[in-house]
């Protein structure tokens, strides 16, 4: 019987104080989200190695795709103020505009391509944690295990 590599909670509250501390963070930056169009408003933060946070939400724009998402925004502003630092944790949120409550969200495609990227240059796994549509929360080990079958560098390299 094969185990699950993933970690799932019933509430914020059974995270670890490191998850709860960055999911907290990103529900704080995702009311800072220009989300005029999907009305979605995301969230998310992640955890150097060191303890900084760095987090961002999800900035779209009338000439879709134009836009970038949460994710993304955190990742890139990670990469450009911390060049040398390494990934920990990522933590992702969202809610419907102005809503209160957390909604279900996970990483999309595109971020979840990106991610593994970042995974695949720092040679270390980055927990992503995210709620489900049964509102539980999900730790998963890394970026890869919500990639099977992924497209990385490898496939790039002349033979």
């Amino acid at each position: 019987m094969e185990t699950s590599p993933f970690i799932v909670v019933s509430s914020r509250e059974e995270l670890d104080s490191e998850s709860r501390l960055i999911v907290d963070q990103a529900e704080q930056v995702s009311r800072g989200a220009y989300a005029p169009y999907s009305r979605f408003q995301v969230g998310s933060a992640i955890l150097l190695e060191d303890g900084t946070i760095v987090s961002g939400s999800n900035q779209e724009n009338a000439a879709h795709p134009a836009g970038m998402c949460a994710e993304r925004v955190a990742l890139y502003t990670a990469a450009s103020h911390h060049p040398q630092a390494f990934i920990r944790k990522i933590a992702v949120v969202a809610r419907h505009w102005n809503g209160h409550q957390l909604v279900p969200v996970t990483p999309c495609g595109q971020c979840r391509q990106v991610l593994l990227e970042f995974e695949e240059r720092q040679q270390r796994p980055i927990e992503v944690i995210m709620q489900t549509h049964d509102y539980q929360w999900v730790k998963a080990p890394s970026s890869a295990s919500l990639l099977p079958f992924a497209f990385t560098s490898a496939a790039l390299e002349r033979r």
